[in-house]
C-alpha cells in the first residue's frame, strides 16, 4: 500500500522558484520522462519550468551507484523493471536534492529549461492494450447502437479490452494525419475507400507497466498495483466511420491503429497517494467482482482523484486569438467501473506476460453528466447534435486544422495540487 510520507508535505518548497505554486510540477510531484537536449535522449524529472537531468545527477554521484545502469539509459524501461521500492527511494532522494539548499550548487548544473528540450516517449513500448472501463462512455455509445441493451451481459463481470498498435503510439505534439479506410454510410449499398469523415478523440488515462510477470504466471489482485510504474494522459484517436463498418466481429483495427498520443511525463503512484479514494460503489443489483478481481484495499483506495479536461482549438479560433473551448471536465474515479489494479490483474490472469514499459489505456473516461463526456461521438450524439463553438463554427467531429488538448490535475484537502502536463495534436489532411 502506498503511504503518505515527507515527500508529500504541503510545507515542502523547492529552491527552484518556478516549482513553488506550479500548476503541474511542484516538488510534491516529480514525474519522470525522457528528454533530448545537447546530449541526446536522457531520463529527466520535471520540476517547475525546468527538467532535472537524472542521468547527469547519477553520473555525478548524487544518486545511488546501484541505479546507474538503469538511469543512464535512453528510456525508462530498465528503471521501471526495478520495481516500486527503487522508484520510491529515488523519489525521496530527488525531493531532498531539490528542496534542500545543501546540494543546490551540485544540482543546478544539471537543470535544463523545458523550452530547450525535446520530449520523447518515456518507454520503448513493446505492447499496448486499451480497455473499456469507463462505464458511462460504454452506456452512452451502447445506447446509440443498442438502445434496449447498451451494455452487453459480460461488461459487469469482465474488464473489456483489446490489443492496440504499439508502433503508432507517439508523444504529445505528433501531427494527426487524417486516416483513410473503408466507409459505409447507412444508406449506401456497398463501402467505398477514402479519408475518414468522422474523426474523434478519446479522453483516457494511460498506465505504464513496471515490474512484469513471467509467461504463465498470473498477477494476484492484491499485488497488481505494485506492477504499475506510473500514469500519463492518453488520446486514442478514433475514426468512427471506419470503426462502424469494420468492428464486427473482431473489434477496432484501422479505425484506431493510425495514432495514439500520450503525454510525455509519467506521474508515479507515490505522487498520486494523497489523491487516492475509494472506488465508486457499484449500483444496486450489480454483481460483485469475481474473487480474482476482488481486494479490500483496492476497493478502499483504488479510485483515482484525477480531474480530466479536454479542449478544442480550431484554426479559425487560433487566428482570432480565442482560447481553447472546453469540451469535457470530469473525474477519473467517477468514470471507472474497474480500477487500475483490476485491469492489470485481469490482463495477466490467463498467464499473459506483461513487460516493463508496456502501455495500458483505461478506455474513454466519461462522467454521468453532460459536462464530462470524453468523446465527440457522445457530445454530438453520433453527429445528430453538432455543438456551437465561440467562433461561430459548429462541430460534430474533428476538421483539418483542429487541435485537441488534454490536461489532468489532482487536488485534495491538505495536499499540494499536482498535474500531468498535457497531450495535444493538430489534425492534418489525409495523404
Amino acid at each position: 500500500m502506498i503511504l503518505i510520507d515527507e515527500t508529500h508535505d504541503a510545507a515542502r518548497r523547492s529552491w527552484v522558484d518556478s516549482a513553488n505554486g506550479h500548476p503541474d510540477f511542484p516538488v510534491q510531484n516529480l514525474p519522470l520522462g525522457v528528454f533530448a537536449g545537447a546530449n541526446g535522449p536522457r531520463i529527466g524529472v520535471a520540476i517547475g519550468d525546468l527538467i532535472a537531468d537524472v542521468r547527469g545527477l547519477a553520473e555525478s554521484g548524487l544518486l545511488d551507484d546501484r541505479w546507474l545502469p538503469a538511469l543512464t539509459q535512453s528510456t525508462l524501461n530498465a528503471w521501471f523493471a526495478g520495481g516500486p521500492e527503487d522508484c520510491r527511494a529515488l523519489r525521496r532522494l530527488l525531493s531532498d536534492l531539490l528542496s534542500g539548499e545543501a546540494q543546490r550548487a551540485a544540482v543546478e548544473p544539471h537543470l535544463v529549461r523545458m523550452p530547450d528540450a525535446t520530449m520523447h516517449l518515456p518507454c520503448a513500448i513493446g505492447d499496448y492494450t486499451d480497455f473499456y472501463v469507463g462505464i458511462h462512455h460504454a452506456n452512452n455509445v451502447g445506447k446509440q447502437f443498442r438502445p434496449d441493451q447498451p451494455l452487453l451481459p459480460n461488461y459487469k463481470y469482465v474488464p473489456i479490452g483489446y490489443h492496440g498498435r504499439a508502433s503508432s503510439v507517439r508523444v504529445s505534439g505528433e501531427p494527426v494525419v487524417r486516416p483513410k479506410g473503408q466507409r459505409k454510410p447507412p444508406d449506401a449499398d456497398v463501402p467505398d475507400y477514402g479519408p475518414c469523415r468522422r474523426l474523434d478523440y478519446e479522453l483516457e488515462l494511460g498506465m505504464f507497466v513496471g515490474r512484469g510477470n513471467a509467461l504463465g504466471d498470473a498477477i494476484p489482485i492484491g499485488q497488481a498495483a505494485e506492477h504499475i510504474a506510473g500514469y500519463c494522459l492518453l488520446n486514442d484517436w478514433s475514426a468512427r466511420d471506419l470503426q462502424a463498418w469494420e468492428y464486427q466481429p473482431l473489434g477496432p483495427f484501422l479505425a484506431k491503429n493510425f495514432l495514439t498520443s500520450i503525454s510525455p511525463w509519467v506521474v508515479t503512484p507515490d505522487a498520486l497517494a494523497p489523491f487516492r479514494r475509494p472506488m465508486s460503489p457499484r449500483p444496486k443489483g450489480d454483481p460483485a467482482p469475481l474473487p480474482y478481481l476482488s481486494d479490500a484495499t483496492d476497493s478502499s483506495n483504488g479510485g483515482l482523484g484525477i480531474q480530466l479536461e479536454a479542449t478544442l482549438l480550431t484554426r479559425k479560433m487560433r487566428a482570432a486569438g480565442l482560447p481553447p473551448h472546453v469540451l469535457s471536465r470530469g473525474e477519473a474515479a467517477a468514470a471507472m467501473y474497474w480500477s487500475a489494479a483490476q485491469i492489470v490483474a485481469h490482463h495477466a490472469s490467463n498467464g499473459c506476460n506483461l513487460q516493463p514499459g508496456d502501455l495500458i489505456g483505461t478506455g474513454t473516461l466519461s462522467t454521468a453528466d453532460a459536462d464530462g463526456l470524453g468523446s465527440l461521438l457522445e457530445i454530438s450524439q453520433g453527429g445528430k447534435t453538432p455543438m456551437l463553438l465561440p467562433s461561430g463554427e459548429t462541430r460534430s467531429f474533428l476538421d483539418d486544422g483542429d487541435e485537441m488538448l488534454m490536461s489532468a490535475r489532482c487536488a485534495a484537502n491538505g495536499a499540494v495540487p499536482i498535474g500531468f502536463g498535457s497531450v495535444s495534436g493538430i489534425v492534418t489532411a489525409a495523404r
